[in-house]
């Protein structure tokens, strides 16, 4: 299991304001989708950020790899010259990943080693979306090009890059830069097709669906037809990030383009637990059995690296298949809280798994748990029941959790938390969590949960 986190990104340079000017407001939707995925990618503050672009320069059978230690580009070329963006590059993060694409066979080449491909110099398929994510230049950047090797490769190619940020001690964020179809309108760039549509319909459903290993089973002719640039990128990610669960943010296609922004594993990101409370089921008391798998799912990664193969709980009481969270205190001190507001895996207990797993190891905020940890581990299981629409006055912070909505940004507020008092409290770190500003209008939904300890 890989800790990344990623964004899909669209690149088109009118949508950078010093670009297109009022012209870039028709592509609002992507830019506010961006402007929340920056939030994100603050809050989960990664040591380098992996951008793949489909424009780098590259080679049809070789994946490039950047090695430089320095890194600029500027959108002159699009009469904005004032944006100039430079960023420190990660040398070792890139040698690791051909070393490993090497030992894996997969063809690789450092790109400072072919003078023509013009080492250290960032295109518009990396600017675009880093002015929005990163203009500052606050985190290194490994930039990678795409190729013509089949789809697997690619999944590969994002396999090898978590194993060699793994190897590092690095925490990575991967920029999947590509977009759509280009042939949605006669009046697109690259022409008209009546596939583009079709293409565009089952790429989002696609992502939607958390289905990357799906992206490689497009039919050839539907891809070919579509006229895209971003689905290399988008299965690299799906490697990467494995396994990847994707929430899209917005999907519009001005110029006949279609621009798709998502989230991926945007449960890294934040945890709506506090940092300190009492939370029962201490190792030797007597647990439910949903507690029992998360603890064992735990001690199997951390004393073994191993992902337990999770039995039927057998308890009729138990959803076959709900949102999850799972969290870990020691002593009255938060040690790592990670959930799904619905289902991603087929059962309950594969949930339950994964997310215990995910706690214990890849809560951003926490240093990975180590074996000593788990003799005074205290673990909680939270199992989600469907939300429902409410409103302000249904709300009941000891009973109901609460989700909030403005947009495409949503967060989420488990019930009965030490120091969440009111329904006011609740709606105000939701809101925090979800970067929706105070007075801005959202659409409310309580749930309930069943916690077991």
């Amino acid at each position: 299991m890989s800790g990344v986190f990623g964004v899909i990104a669209p690149h088109p340079p009118i949508m950078v304001p010093e670009v297109g000017g009022r012209d870039a407001e028709v592509t609002s939707a992507s830019m506010r989708a961006l402007a929340e995925a920056a939030r994100m990618l603050e809050r989960f503050d990664p040591d380098t950020v992996v951008v793949m672009s489909p424009h780098s320069p590259g080679l049809a059978d070789a994946f490039v790899v950047e090695t430089a230690s320095r890194l600029a580009g500027t959108l002159a070329q699009f009469r904005a010259p004032e944006v100039s963006l430079s960023y420190d590059g990660d040398p070792a993060l890139a040698q690791q990943l051909l070393a490993r694409l090497d030992e894996r066979g997969v063809p690789g080449l450092d790109r400072a080693t072919v003078p023509t491909l013009r080492s250290g110099e960032l295109d518009h398929g990396v600017l675009v979306p880093m002015s929005f994510l990163d203009r500052s230049g606050r985190w290194p950047v490994l930039a990678l090009s795409l190729s013509y090797l089949p789809y697997d490769q690619h999944r590969i190619l994002g396999e090898e890059l978590a194993g060699a940020a793994a190897d590092l001690g690095r925490r990575i964020a991967f920029v999947a830069s590509g977009d759509c179809s280009h042939r949605l309108t006669r009046e697109a760039p690259a022409g008209y097709s009546p596939r583009g549509q079709e293409l565009d319909s089952q790429l989002v459903s696609l992502i939607e669906a958390s289905d990357f290993e799906g992206l490689e089973r497009l039919d050839p002719s539907l891809v070919e037809a579509g006229g895209e640039c971003g689905l290399r990128s988008f299965i690299t990610l799906g490697g990467a990030a494995r396994p990847a669960h994707a929430r899209v943010l917005s999907y519009e296609g001005p110029w006949g383009v279609g621009y798709l922004t998502a989230l991926i594993n945007e449960e890294f990101v934040a945890s709506d637990t506090p940092a300190a409370g009492d939370k029962g089921g201490v190792a030797g008391s007597h647990e439910h059995p949903i507690v029992i798998l998360a603890r064992r799912a735990i001690e199997a990664y951390v004393t073994r690296a191993e992902v337990l193969e999770p039995a039927s709980l057998d308890d009729e009481s138990l959803p076959d298949r709900a949102g999850a969270f799972v969290s870990l205190h020691r002593g009255r001190n938060l040690r790592g809280c990670i959930g799904t507001i619905s289902p991603t895996r087929d059962t309950l207990e594969e949930e339950v798994v994964r997310n215990a797993i995910e706690a214990a190891t890849h809560d951003p905020r926490f240093p990975e748990l180590e074996s000593p940890e788990l003799v005074d581990l205290d673990i909680k299981v939270d199992v989600l029941h469907a939300p429902e629409e409410c409103s302000f006055e249904d709300l009941e912070p000891s009973t109901y959790g609460v989700i909030v909505t403005c947009g495409w940004r949503r967060g989420l507020l488990l019930p009965d938390l030490e120091g969440v008092d009111t329904p006011q409290q609740q709606i105000s770190i939701a809101c925090r969590k979800a970067g929706i500003e105070t007075g801005e209008k959202v659409a409310l939904e309580r749930f309930k949960v069943d916690r077991y300890a």
